[in-house]
């Protein structure tokens, strides 16, 4: 488990906790998240949808001195009911909840979009990607009695189309909707909510995508900083945002991109 980057360490997340959804494997970017959050002091619970992914994750856990893990399957209510009810009684409450949820048949993220896009698929993606971040935010937000962040993961392909996002993308323009109506609904109870756009990054995500890997070297090519969006960076945007340092912001959609995001036209002279 060396580390592939800086890794800044400090206090900024001391006496914090939080939950942490998403980590498939140590490319993911919530696991990413994950590593700077403890080196900043937090105390983490991940959650898991089966026993081959707890046991493809749990040696990363605790490679980072944390050991809460807990089954949360966010299409079953009576297992959500369960794993929150679980955290609650282990801690009482928590600061942060870091969701980077997502899922499209691959069948549907290649070609056209109109033609690929089953009334089933969409519901499923919906479901599992928008649904979900709202459902989770509203169990996290009754364990928050103090306060507290919410965060989400999107991509650009929820602003711009994208080749093969097809449908992924309509679920995330989704999820951005929804994290602006999360921090209207949850900011009087001092909660605040936001989304980071990664750019394209090597992730299970990524490679599901027919054409994925090409969207790197263009995001690389076509950036404004002429370089691959780093996991530092895109976990450094997170502390930020889950810490006191992102205090009074709420409702962002937070472009973490070398600036792809800004293009319009790439200059090809």
């Amino acid at each position: 488990m060396s580390d592939a980057w800086d890794l800044p360490k400090g206090n900024l997340m001391a006496g914090k906790r939080g939950i942490v959804m998403g980590v498939a494997n140590e490319k993911s970017i919530a696991w990413g998240i994950s590593r700077q959050l403890a080196a900043q002091g937090a105390e983490l619970a991940f959650t898991y949808q089966g026993e081959k992914l707890e046991r493809r994750v749990r040696p990363l856990v605790e490679s980072i001195g944390q050991d809460v893990m807990i089954s949360a399957d966010v299409t079953d209510d009576a297992e959500m009911d369960a794993a929150f009810a679980s955290i609650k009684q282990r801690w009482g409450k928590i600061d942060f909840l870091v969701h980077s949820i997502a899922f499209a048949g691959k069948e549907e993220l290649q070609g056209s979009m109109v033609e690929n896009t089953t009334r089933e698929g969409f519901r499923r993606a919906m479901d599992i990607s928008v649904f979900s971040f709202i459902d989770c935010a509203r169990r996290a937000s009754e364990i928050m009695p103090d306060g507290g962040s919410v965060l989400a993961m999107t991509y650009l392909g929820a602003e711009r189309t994208v080749p093969s996002y097809n449908v992924m993308g309509v679920a995330k323009a989704g999820l951005e909707a929804a994290t602006r109506y999360a921090a209207r609904d949850l900011g009087p109870q001092g909660i605040r909510v936001n989304a980071i756009s990664a750019g394209a990054m090597k992730t299970l995500s990524l490679a599901g995508i027919r054409g994925g890997k090409s969207l790197m070297g263009t995001g690389r090519d076509w950036s404004l900083l002429k370089e691959d969006t780093s996991m530092e960076g895109v976990a450094g945007g997170a502390l930020y945002l889950l810490s006191q340092l992102g205090r009074s912001i709420t409702g962002e959609i937070v472009h973490i991109d070398a600036g792809f995001h800004a293009v319009g036209v790439p200059d090809l002279g």
